[in-house]
Formats: C-alpha cells, sequence, structure tokens
C-alpha cells in the first residue's frame, strides 16, 4: 500500500483533472471547428471550397460540425472518433507521402489532432459537458405526506 505525501504532485494537481480535461478539449474543438469554418466559408483568411461534396468540403464540414461538438462537450466521443479518423486519413493522404518525419513534412499539427480526438473518443466528454449534463440524475420531486 502506497501512501501520499503533500509533496506528491498527482495527489496536488489531481483535483484539476475535470476542469484541465474541459479546457484542452474546448480549446481543440474550437481551433478545429477554426479550420472547418476557413474551408466551407473562407473565414479567418482560408479559401472557401466550391464543392461541399469533394474531400476538401467534407473535411471542412468534419472539422465545423465536429469541433463544435468536441468544444461543447456534445457526442464528444463519436465526434472525437471522427475527427481522429479524419485526421489519420489527412496525415497520410497529404503529409507522409512528402517525407518520413512529421516535423519535416508538416503533418505534426494533424496527428497532434488525431491524437487528441483519440483522447477524448476514449474518454468521453467529461464532467463539463453537455453530455454530462443531459446524463445528469434528475431530482425526484415527491408531493408533500399528506396527514
Amino acid at each position: 500500500m502506497t501512501t501520499r505525501t503533500s509533496f506528491d504532485s498527482t495527489h496536488l494537481w489531481s483535483r484539476f483533472d475535470e476542469p484541465a480535461y474541459a479546457l484542452l478539449r474546448f480549446a481543440a474543438g474550437v481551433l478545429f471547428a477554426c479550420h472547418g469554418a476557413q474551408k466551407l466559408f473562407g473565414a479567418l483568411g482560408g479559401r472557401q471550397v466550391t464543392e461541399l461534396a469533394s474531400l476538401h468540403g467534407v473535411a471542412g464540414v468534419v472539422e465545423l460540425v465536429g469541433g463544435t461538438l468536441i468544444a461543447l462537450g456534445l457526442f464528444a466521443s463519436w465526434a472525437g472518433l471522427i475527427a481522429s479518423g479524419q485526421m489519420f486519413v489527412a496525415y497520410f493522404m497529404a503529409h507522409a507521402p512528402e517525407g518520413a518525419v512529421p516535423i519535416q513534412n508538416g503533418g505534426e499539427l494533424a496527428l497532434l489532432y488525431a491524437f487528441v480526438f483519440l483522447f477524448v473518443a476514449a474518454h468521453g466528454a467529461g464532467a463539463y459537458s453537455i453530455d454530462s449534463l443531459m446524463h445528469r440524475p434528475r431530482l425526484q420531486r415527491t408531493a408533500p405526506a399528506r396527514r
């Protein structure tokens, strides 16, 4: 049996697990949604995709919708799984052919998103999310007992 001391960093920082995860999920989701806004609307300095049925158009929809769902924590596991898959495909289609090392082929952001969203898919939305609010047990209202 191990005991925790006041110097144990696991004990000291563990109370911030859920808020830190919520911040990570929110930041990654919003940034991912911004990539979708660039593709779909030409916002934030991006070029608008003309064909929604193209790979870039589908990617824009996944990024905007998936990023928003991940940021809000709504169906975050499914959105994370789809977004992660998209980023792995993007890496292997667009970046890997340019070289073996991500920092050299420009694919480090795609891989980072892929693994962060894979973690979101495995972990779920977390305590600070819409999913958590929807699945929270409701208090039972009972009528006062009559005498």
